[in-house]
C-alpha cells in the first residue's frame, strides 16, 4: 500500500508568519518589495506536499537571531503540482518524483524532475539579479527535504551556464544524482555548505548526511554538518545554525569585515 509522504515540519509553529509574500501561478515566488536595496538573498525551497507559506516565517525568524539578516531578500518558490509515485500517483506540490521509501543512499532519482527544479531555482536567481541587482555571489540557495535536495544539485552540479552561489543550506536533504555531481572549481572556492539533519529521520535517512557530506568534502567543498535529536522536522537550534551560516556567508566576520559582494 502506498504511504503518504509529506515534507514536514517547517518552523512556522516557532514564530509568527513572515511579512506577506506573493506567489505567481508559474511556481516562482514574487518577492517582498518592502526595502529598496538588499545586501544579499536567500532562496529557500519547501518540502514535498508543503507550500512556500510553510517556511516564510524564516523572514522574521532569522533576523531575530542575526539582525543583519533583515538586510537580505527572502524568496520562497512554490513547487509545481505533480504525481508522486510513493503516494500512489497522488497529485501534490513536489519538486520531483519519489520512487522509494524511505529515501536511503542509492534510492532511485527522478532526473528530469530534478533538472526541472534546478531550472526553477535558476529562474528565481535570475529574477533577483534583474529586479534587485543581487548577483549570484550574494545569493544562498537552500531548502528542506526535497527542496534541500534540489538546492544541492543547483549549487554543485556543473553545467554550461553554471554560476557559483554564495552558499547552500540543506535541512534534512540528500545528494541526488551523485554520479553526475562533478563540483565545479568555482563552487569549491565560493560556495560553502550547511547540512543539518535529524538523527532519527525515518523519511530521509540519517545516513544520507554522512554520504553527501563525504562526497562534497572529497570534492573540496567546505561543509558544516550538524545533527539533532529529531526526526524529519525542524529544530530551533537548527534555525540558529542556519542564521549563523547565512550571516558568515553573506557578510563575513573577523578579519574579512566587509560583505562579500560584486556590486
Amino acid at each position: 500500500m502506498a504511504r503518504l509522504y509529506r515534507g514536514i515540519t517547517s518552523p512556522i509553529s516557532l514564530l509568527t508568519a513572515g511579512s506577506a509574500v506573493l506567489f505567481r501561478s508559474s511556481g516562482v515566488a514574487a518577492m517582498s518589495t518592502s526595502k529598496p536595496a538588499y545586501e544579499g538573498a536567500l532562496v529557500f525551497l519547501h518540502g514535498l506536499g508543503d507550500t512556500p507559506a510553510g517556511w516564510s516565517s524564516l523572514e522574521k525568524a532569522l533576523p531575530s537571531i542575526k539582525p543583519k539578516l533583515g538586510e537580505i531578500k527572502y524568496c520562497f518558490p512554490a513547487a509545481p503540482i505533480i504525481p508522486i509515485t510513493i503516494n500512489g500517483g497522488m497529485q501534490m506540490p513536489g519538486w520531483f518524483d519519489l520512487f522509494e521509501w524511505p529515501i536511503a543512499v542509492g534510492s532511485q532519482d527522478d532526473r528530469n524532475g530534478l533538472l526541472r527544479s534546478v531550472a526553477q531555482i535558476e529562474e528565481a536567481v535570475n529574477e533577483l539579479m534583474e529586479e534587485d541587482g543581487i548577483p549570484p555571489s550574494k545569493i544562498v540557495v537552500g531548502g528542506f527535504s526535497q527542496g534541500g535536495a534540489a538546492a544541492l544539485l543547483a549549487a554543485y552540479r556543473s553545467g554550461s551556464s553554471f554560476i557559483p552561489y554564495a552558499g547552500c543550506a540543506g535541512l534534512s536533504a540528500w545528494l541526488t544524482l551523485p554520479d553526475e555531481v562533478k563540483v565545479p572549481a568555482e563552487a569549491v572556492a565560493k560556495t560553502p555548505m550547511l547540512w543539518a539533519h535529524g538523527r532519527f529521520d525515518d523519511k530521509v535517512l540519517f545516513e544520507q548526511q554522512e554520504f553527501g557530506v563525504d562526497k562534497l568534502r572529497e570534492a573540496g567543498v567546505k561543509v558544516t554538518d550538524t545533527s539533532y535529536d529529531m526526526g524529519h522536522e525542524s529544530h530551533p537550534e537548527e534555525i540558529v545554525a542556519l542564521a549563523e551560516f547565512l550571516e558568515e556567508t553573506l557578510f563575513g566576520n573577523g578579519d574579512e569585515g566587509k560583505p562579500k559582494s560584486e556590486l
